[in-house]
């Protein structure tokens, strides 16, 4: 697969079919990206599992925080990373160590690992690289609040009438 553009039905097939999302990186700060992004997956009804093992045992947003995917008690269906590209190696070789495997790796805004992705890939694990699901829902379902980026329904363009 390119990771270069994804299909809108790919990306509505794994937001609608994923429920457990752990989220490699999640912050406690509420200024946060990854913090907004917790929030906002939780209204849309996903379960969110914080991994971080710089405030593991402590609560995000209700949820425990485990230090690493290994720890996390219940099977996840998707690892969502916020973490720099190199380190997106070593979470998909974790997820790949998982006794049940999730079935996407989705790496957020401006995280790109291919050698990653084609690992993944080759396991049978959905690859999503350098996009938020936050958005990707939002872009897909047209809401407007909380979005914070294009949304392609309106646009700040002038157009031009017939």
């Amino acid at each position: 697969m390119t990771h270069e553009r994804y299909d809108d039905a790919y990306l509505r097939g794994i937001l609608r079919e994923v429920k457990t999302i752990a989220m490699v990186g999640a912050s406690p700060n509420w200024n946060r990206p990854s913090y907004f992004a917790m929030t906002y997956l939780q209204g849309k009804g996903y379960r969110v599992i914080p991994v971080n093992p710089g405030v593991a045992g402590q609560t995000i947003l209700k949820e425990t925080v485990y230090a690493s995917l290994a720890e996390v008690p219940v099977p996840v269906d998707m690892v969502d990373i916020f973490r720099n590209s190199e380190a997106a190696a070593g979470v998909v070789d974790a997820a790949l160590a998982l006794p049940v495997r999730p079935k996407v790796i989705w790496m957020q805004l401006g995280v790109r690992n291919d050698a990653a992705a084609a690992k993944a890939e080759a396991a049978g694990i959905r690859v999503v690289m350098n996009r938020c699901p936050k958005i990707e829902w939002a872009r897909l379902n047209g809401e407007l609040s909380w979005m914070g980026t294009s949304s392609r329904v309106i646009s700040s363009k002038i157009q031009k009438r017939g």
